[in-house]
Protein backbone atom coordinates (compact mmCIF):
# COMPACT_ATOMS: atom_id res chain seq x y z
CA UNK A 1 0.00 0.00 0.00
CA UNK A 2 1.36 3.20 -1.01
CA UNK A 3 2.60 5.80 1.75
CA UNK A 4 1.20 8.06 0.60
CA UNK A 5 -2.59 6.51 0.69
CA UNK A 6 -1.66 5.41 4.40
CA UNK A 7 -0.70 9.31 5.37
CA UNK A 8 -3.79 10.69 3.83
CA UNK A 9 -6.34 7.51 5.53
CA UNK A 10 -4.71 8.42 9.10
CA UNK A 11 -5.40 12.16 8.42
CA UNK A 12 -8.80 11.46 7.34
CA UNK A 13 -9.54 9.17 10.34
CA UNK A 14 -7.81 11.46 12.77
CA UNK A 15 -10.33 14.25 11.61
CA UNK A 16 -13.48 12.10 11.47
CA UNK A 17 -12.95 10.92 14.97
CA UNK A 18 -12.24 14.34 16.79
CA UNK A 19 -15.36 15.78 14.72
CA UNK A 20 -17.31 12.45 15.62
CA UNK A 21 -16.70 13.19 19.43
CA UNK A 22 -17.22 16.56 19.38
CA UNK A 23 -20.40 16.32 17.76
CA UNK A 24 -22.81 18.81 17.48
CA UNK A 25 -21.75 21.94 14.89
CA UNK A 26 -18.41 20.69 15.09
CA UNK A 27 -19.44 17.37 12.84
CA UNK A 28 -22.21 19.40 10.82
CA UNK A 29 -19.04 21.40 9.32
CA UNK A 30 -16.98 18.57 8.40
CA UNK A 31 -19.68 16.90 6.57
CA UNK A 32 -20.65 20.26 4.84
CA UNK A 33 -16.86 20.48 3.80
CA UNK A 34 -17.24 16.52 2.94
CA UNK A 35 -20.43 17.61 1.06
CA UNK A 36 -19.23 20.60 -0.82
CA UNK A 37 -16.44 19.10 -2.09
CA UNK A 38 -17.85 16.03 -2.88
CA UNK A 39 -20.23 17.47 -5.16
CA UNK A 40 -18.33 19.71 -7.10
CA UNK A 41 -16.52 16.34 -7.86
CA UNK A 42 -19.97 15.15 -8.84
CA UNK A 43 -21.28 17.84 -10.86
CA UNK A 44 -17.75 17.26 -12.82
CA UNK A 45 -18.74 13.76 -13.92
CA UNK A 46 -21.98 15.02 -14.49
CA UNK A 47 -20.79 17.94 -17.28
CA UNK A 48 -17.90 14.94 -18.86
CA UNK A 49 -21.83 13.44 -20.06
CA UNK A 50 -22.90 17.25 -21.84
CA UNK A 51 -25.02 17.96 -18.80
CA UNK A 52 -25.96 21.21 -17.82
CA UNK A 53 -27.15 21.08 -14.23
CA UNK A 54 -28.52 23.44 -12.03
CA UNK A 55 -24.70 22.66 -9.42
CA UNK A 56 -24.82 26.11 -7.64
CA UNK A 57 -28.22 26.19 -6.71
CA UNK A 58 -28.37 22.16 -5.68
CA UNK A 59 -25.09 22.48 -3.28
CA UNK A 60 -26.95 25.84 -1.36
CA UNK A 61 -29.90 23.80 -0.92
CA UNK A 62 -27.68 20.53 0.64
CA UNK A 63 -25.81 22.36 2.70
CA UNK A 64 -28.56 23.86 4.49
CA UNK A 65 -30.52 20.51 4.38
CA UNK A 66 -27.47 19.26 6.79
CA UNK A 67 -27.40 22.60 8.92
CA UNK A 68 -31.81 22.39 9.35
CA UNK A 69 -30.80 18.64 9.75
CA UNK A 70 -28.32 19.36 12.72
CA UNK A 71 -31.50 21.43 14.27
CA UNK A 72 -34.36 19.14 13.82
CA UNK A 73 -33.94 15.65 12.17
CA UNK A 74 -38.02 15.29 11.30
CA UNK A 75 -37.71 18.89 9.90
CA UNK A 76 -35.39 18.07 7.16
CA UNK A 77 -37.62 15.28 5.59
CA UNK A 78 -39.93 17.90 5.15
CA UNK A 79 -37.10 20.20 3.66
CA UNK A 80 -35.90 17.69 1.36
CA UNK A 81 -39.47 17.90 -1.34
CA UNK A 82 -38.94 21.83 -0.79
CA UNK A 83 -35.48 22.11 -1.94
CA UNK A 84 -36.29 19.65 -4.77
CA UNK A 85 -39.12 21.98 -5.75
CA UNK A 86 -37.15 25.03 -5.82
CA UNK A 87 -34.22 23.07 -8.30
CA UNK A 88 -36.63 22.36 -10.62
CA UNK A 89 -37.80 26.31 -10.53
CA UNK A 90 -34.91 27.35 -10.86
CA UNK A 91 -34.06 25.29 -14.34
CA UNK A 92 -37.58 25.91 -15.33
CA UNK A 93 -36.54 30.08 -15.77
CA UNK A 94 -33.26 29.76 -17.24
CA UNK A 95 -32.67 31.25 -20.39
CA UNK A 96 -31.94 27.93 -21.94
CA UNK A 97 -34.63 25.29 -21.63
CA UNK A 98 -33.03 22.52 -19.35
CA UNK A 99 -33.70 19.13 -20.31
CA UNK A 100 -34.63 15.73 -18.42
CA UNK A 101 -31.22 15.05 -17.39
CA UNK A 102 -30.83 18.44 -16.48
CA UNK A 103 -33.88 18.28 -13.69
CA UNK A 104 -33.05 14.42 -12.70
CA UNK A 105 -28.95 14.87 -12.12
CA UNK A 106 -29.36 17.91 -10.28
CA UNK A 107 -32.16 16.26 -8.10
CA UNK A 108 -29.81 13.26 -7.89
CA UNK A 109 -26.74 15.46 -6.63
CA UNK A 110 -29.67 16.91 -3.53
CA UNK A 111 -30.79 13.05 -2.92
CA UNK A 112 -27.05 11.62 -3.66
CA UNK A 113 -24.59 14.30 -2.14
CA UNK A 114 -26.68 16.20 0.52
CA UNK A 115 -30.28 13.81 1.86
CA UNK A 116 -28.51 10.78 2.51
CA UNK A 117 -25.58 12.24 3.96
CA UNK A 118 -27.60 13.83 6.74
CA UNK A 119 -28.14 11.00 8.06
CA UNK A 120 -25.04 11.13 9.78
CA UNK A 121 -25.79 14.06 11.29
CA UNK A 122 -29.07 12.90 12.59
CA UNK A 123 -27.25 9.86 14.10
CA UNK A 124 -25.05 11.65 15.38
CA UNK A 125 -27.16 14.34 16.93
CA UNK A 126 -29.22 11.10 18.75
CA UNK A 127 -28.70 12.07 22.55
CA UNK A 128 -26.61 15.29 22.04
CA UNK A 129 -28.90 18.01 22.81
CA UNK A 130 -29.02 16.78 26.47
CA UNK A 131 -25.29 16.76 26.91
CA UNK A 132 -23.77 18.68 25.00
CA UNK A 133 -21.24 20.56 27.19
CA UNK A 134 -19.37 23.09 24.68
CA UNK A 135 -19.94 26.10 22.42
CA UNK A 136 -22.00 25.16 18.96
CA UNK A 137 -23.49 21.94 20.79
CA UNK A 138 -20.74 20.22 21.11
CA UNK A 139 -19.84 17.35 23.70
CA UNK A 140 -16.49 16.76 25.62
CA UNK A 141 -16.56 13.67 27.74
CA UNK A 142 -15.85 14.74 31.88
CA UNK A 143 -13.58 12.36 34.08
CA UNK A 144 -16.22 10.24 35.24
CA UNK A 145 -17.37 9.40 31.74
CA UNK A 146 -13.78 9.01 30.54
CA UNK A 147 -13.47 6.76 34.03
CA UNK A 148 -16.54 4.96 33.32
CA UNK A 149 -15.22 4.02 29.22
CA UNK A 150 -11.82 2.61 31.18
CA UNK A 151 -14.11 0.15 32.67
CA UNK A 152 -15.67 -1.04 29.78
CA UNK A 153 -18.50 1.10 30.37
CA UNK A 154 -19.34 2.63 26.97
CA UNK A 155 -23.07 2.87 27.23
CA UNK A 156 -22.03 6.21 29.33
CA UNK A 157 -20.96 8.09 26.26
CA UNK A 158 -24.39 9.34 24.11
CA UNK A 159 -25.49 7.13 21.70
CA UNK A 160 -25.14 9.42 18.20
CA UNK A 161 -21.41 9.01 19.49
CA UNK A 162 -21.38 5.39 19.93
CA UNK A 163 -23.51 4.57 17.34
CA UNK A 164 -21.41 6.90 15.07
CA UNK A 165 -18.00 5.78 15.80
CA UNK A 166 -19.32 1.91 15.24
CA UNK A 167 -20.56 2.50 12.19
CA UNK A 168 -17.33 4.09 11.27
CA UNK A 169 -15.47 1.38 12.39
CA UNK A 170 -17.83 -1.38 10.25
CA UNK A 171 -17.08 0.75 7.47
CA UNK A 172 -13.13 1.04 7.80
CA UNK A 173 -12.74 -2.79 8.97
CA UNK A 174 -15.22 -3.24 5.63
CA UNK A 175 -12.69 -1.35 2.99
CA UNK A 176 -9.55 -2.08 4.70
CA UNK A 177 -10.45 -6.48 4.83
CA UNK A 178 -11.50 -6.03 0.89
CA UNK A 179 -8.49 -3.96 0.04
CA UNK A 180 -5.96 -6.03 1.69
CA UNK A 181 -7.50 -9.30 0.73
CA UNK A 182 -8.40 -8.18 -2.91
CA UNK A 183 -5.01 -7.60 -3.44
CA UNK A 184 -2.88 -10.24 -2.01
CA UNK A 185 -5.52 -12.97 -2.34
CA UNK A 186 -8.47 -12.38 -4.74
CA UNK A 187 -8.73 -14.19 -7.89
CA UNK A 188 -12.67 -13.83 -8.92
CA UNK A 189 -13.70 -10.64 -10.22
CA UNK A 190 -17.01 -8.97 -8.19
CA UNK A 191 -18.24 -7.18 -11.27
CA UNK A 192 -17.45 -5.43 -14.68
CA UNK A 193 -18.19 -2.16 -12.97
CA UNK A 194 -15.43 -2.06 -10.63
CA UNK A 195 -12.39 -4.44 -12.05
CA UNK A 196 -10.38 -4.27 -9.71
CA UNK A 197 -13.17 -5.79 -6.90
CA UNK A 198 -13.23 -9.75 -6.02
CA UNK A 199 -15.49 -11.78 -4.60
CA UNK A 200 -12.69 -13.08 -2.16
CA UNK A 201 -12.02 -9.18 -1.04
CA UNK A 202 -16.01 -8.35 -0.56
CA UNK A 203 -16.50 -11.18 1.04
CA UNK A 204 -13.98 -10.59 3.39
CA UNK A 205 -14.54 -6.99 3.49
CA UNK A 206 -18.30 -7.41 4.74
CA UNK A 207 -16.59 -10.56 7.85
CA UNK A 208 -14.42 -7.58 9.09
CA UNK A 209 -18.19 -5.24 9.57
CA UNK A 210 -19.87 -7.95 10.84
CA UNK A 211 -17.31 -8.70 13.62
CA UNK A 212 -16.83 -5.40 14.64
CA UNK A 213 -20.60 -4.69 14.95
CA UNK A 214 -21.15 -7.77 16.85
CA UNK A 215 -17.81 -6.93 19.61
CA UNK A 216 -19.51 -3.07 19.33
CA UNK A 217 -23.05 -4.71 20.44
CA UNK A 218 -21.43 -7.02 23.24
CA UNK A 219 -19.91 -3.54 24.35
CA UNK A 220 -22.98 -0.98 24.63
CA UNK A 221 -25.02 -4.04 26.02
CA UNK A 222 -27.47 -3.60 22.98
CA UNK A 223 -30.43 -6.35 23.39
CA UNK A 224 -30.21 -9.30 21.38
CA UNK A 225 -26.65 -9.05 21.12
CA UNK A 226 -24.74 -10.68 19.40
CA UNK A 227 -27.57 -11.05 16.78
CA UNK A 228 -28.24 -7.97 16.50
CA UNK A 229 -24.66 -6.86 16.16
CA UNK A 230 -24.30 -9.35 12.95
CA UNK A 231 -27.20 -7.79 11.29
CA UNK A 232 -26.08 -4.75 11.72
CA UNK A 233 -22.39 -5.26 10.13
CA UNK A 234 -23.90 -7.15 7.66
CA UNK A 235 -26.49 -4.38 6.53
CA UNK A 236 -23.01 -2.18 6.87
CA UNK A 237 -20.84 -4.15 5.30
CA UNK A 238 -23.07 -4.67 1.78
CA UNK A 239 -24.39 -1.59 1.77
CA UNK A 240 -21.12 0.26 2.16
CA UNK A 241 -20.12 -2.44 -1.21
CA UNK A 242 -23.07 -1.18 -3.17
CA UNK A 243 -22.19 2.34 -2.09
CA UNK A 244 -18.30 2.10 -3.61
CA UNK A 245 -20.01 0.04 -6.75
CA UNK A 246 -22.07 2.65 -7.61
CA UNK A 247 -19.78 5.49 -7.38
CA UNK A 248 -17.65 3.18 -9.67
CA UNK A 249 -20.60 3.18 -12.18
CA UNK A 250 -20.81 6.86 -12.48
CA UNK A 251 -17.26 7.40 -13.12
CA UNK A 252 -17.25 4.66 -15.82
CA UNK A 253 -20.28 6.17 -17.29
CA UNK A 254 -18.16 9.52 -16.90
CA UNK A 255 -15.22 7.88 -18.41
CA UNK A 256 -12.89 8.68 -15.67
CA UNK A 257 -11.11 6.46 -13.42
CA UNK A 258 -11.19 8.73 -10.47
CA UNK A 259 -13.78 11.33 -8.85
CA UNK A 260 -10.89 13.64 -7.91
CA UNK A 261 -6.63 14.01 -7.18
CA UNK A 262 -7.77 15.89 -3.89
CA UNK A 263 -6.73 13.10 -1.27
CA UNK A 264 -3.31 11.51 -2.22
CA UNK A 265 -3.38 8.09 -2.76
CA UNK A 266 -7.32 7.73 -2.75
CA UNK A 267 -8.59 10.03 -5.12
CA UNK A 268 -10.84 12.94 -4.74
CA UNK A 269 -13.95 12.64 -1.68
CA UNK A 270 -16.44 10.88 -3.50
CA UNK A 271 -13.82 8.04 -3.93
CA UNK A 272 -13.40 7.77 0.15
CA UNK A 273 -16.82 8.58 0.79
CA UNK A 274 -18.73 6.46 -0.99
CA UNK A 275 -18.94 3.71 0.87
CA UNK A 276 -20.97 6.18 3.31
CA UNK A 277 -23.56 7.44 1.24
CA UNK A 278 -26.40 4.58 1.90
CA UNK A 279 -25.12 2.98 5.16
CA UNK A 280 -26.11 6.34 7.25
CA UNK A 281 -30.06 6.21 6.92
CA UNK A 282 -29.79 2.18 7.15
CA UNK A 283 -27.93 2.55 10.73
CA UNK A 284 -29.87 5.52 12.19
CA UNK A 285 -33.27 3.65 11.61
CA UNK A 286 -32.09 0.45 12.44
CA UNK A 287 -30.79 2.00 15.55
CA UNK A 288 -33.94 3.86 16.22
CA UNK A 289 -36.99 1.83 15.09
CA UNK A 290 -35.32 -1.71 15.16
CA UNK A 291 -33.47 -1.63 18.21
CA UNK A 292 -35.84 -0.30 20.56
CA UNK A 293 -38.64 -2.83 19.50
CA UNK A 294 -36.23 -5.44 21.09
CA UNK A 295 -35.90 -3.78 24.73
Amino acid sequence: MPWSRIISGIIAIALALTASVLGGWYFTFMFMAIVYLGQLEYFELVRAKGIAPAAKTTIVVSLALLAIATVSSSLADAVMPVAGTFICFYLLFLPKLASIADISTSILGLFYCGYLPSYWIRLRSLGNHAVSNIPFDGYLPDMNTIHLVKQGNFAALPQGLTVTLLAFFCIWAADIGAYTIGKFFGRTRLSDISPKKTVEGSVFGVAGSITVATIGSWLLHWAGSPWTGIALGLLIGITSLLGDLTESMMKRDAGVKDSGQLIPGHGGILDRADSYVFTAPLVYYFVTLLLPLLD
